[in-house]
């Protein structure tokens, strides 16, 4: 059983679940057998880039990789609003309004650090039980309520007369659609997306995701090893702590260590270069959060 994370440069027209069943046929034709297989972060069909696929051990930290930070590459077009603030939506609200360079210079300081966001009507969340977008496919009013985000950092990359591509570092629940709309309201105009392009998930950057041609050559025969990061690639941004055999032994059965001189907050822990669990240190005392079952490997 494979344990470890394929970074999928997902492209456009691809749904995230999409991708997974992609990961798995590919495990199938090599001969992997079943093999779980998860994702840390839905891109919607009409985004590319950045999509970490979790095999084995590593989905159990999928939670995880929801809660990381993002970075972000985007496309603003002035002038064209659409119900939902991107290309695959209808016109609902046009200006004769476009935004030089300096006007948009001006108003992006207003958008960082932490601001409040209202969700695009055609998103995921749930209101009574419903998916927003399917509530407002069915013509329903859609009222979001506004959340709290950070943007960490936010560039311009490139601007004409009609459009501007930015680049957005940002917390997790970030809407880019939402962030867009309202970087158009306060130029006095409107916006929509028109690309959009994830550059990094957690610690997975651009450089290391793969093409889909070449995640379907693990199906024809090249070794799984060409495309698959290991487990902890995905904890390179949280401390070690490192286990000596007893320990790494109590921390499997999920008892609690103490005595620790580490700071308090998150930490994996390892036994050598083996991955044992995640564990919540406080004051000393660290607590099983998550437990990786590779003891065999470590054997």
């Amino acid at each position: 059983m494979p344990h470890g994370w394929i970074i999928l440069d997902k492209p456009l027209g691809l749904g995230s679940t999409q991708a997974v069943g992609a990961v798995k046929r590919v495990c199938r034709e090599a001969g992997l057998g079943k093999v779980k297989v998860g994702h840390g972060g839905t891109l919607d069909p009409l985004a590319t880039g950045v999509l970490p696929i979790a095999l084995g051990e590593a989905t159990k930290l999928c939670g995880q990789m929801l809660d990381a930070s993002k970075a972000y590459a985007f496309t603003v077009q002035f002038g064209t609003q659409t119900d939902t603030l991107d290309l695959e939506g209808q016109v609902i609200a046009e200006s004769p309004v476009r935004p030089t360079l300096t006007q948009i210079e001006a108003v992006l300081p207003g958008f960082t650090g932490p601001i409040e966001q209202v969700p695009p009507a055609y998103s995921a969340l749930k209101i009574d039980g419903e998916r927003a977008y399917d509530l407002a496919r069915k013509g329903a009013a859609v009222e979001l309520k506004s959340r709290a985000v950070t943007i960490h950092s936010l560039e311009i990359s490139a601007a004409d007369a009609a459009c501007a591509t930015l680049i957005a570092h940002v917390s997790k629940g970030t809407y880019i659609r939402s962030l867009a709309r309202d970087i158009a309201l306060a130029l006095g105009t409107v916006g929509h997306v028109t690309m959009l392009r994830r550059l990094k998930a957690g610690p997975f950057g651009i450089e290391a995701a793969i093409s889909l041609d070449k995640l379907n050559e693990v199906g024809k025969c090249a070794p799984l090893e060409n495309v698959l990061l290991p487990l902890e690639a995905g904890l390179v941004d949280i401390p070690a702590l490192d286990l000596g055999p007893e320990q790494a032994s109590m921390v499997r059965q999920g008892r609690v260590l103490t005595g620790l001189p580490h700071t308090d907050g998150l930490h994996w822990a390892r036994s050598g270069t083996v991955p044992v669990a995640l564990m919540e240190l406080v004051g000393g005392t660290a607590t099983v959060v998550r437990g990786f079952n590779l003891s065999d490997v470590a054997e």
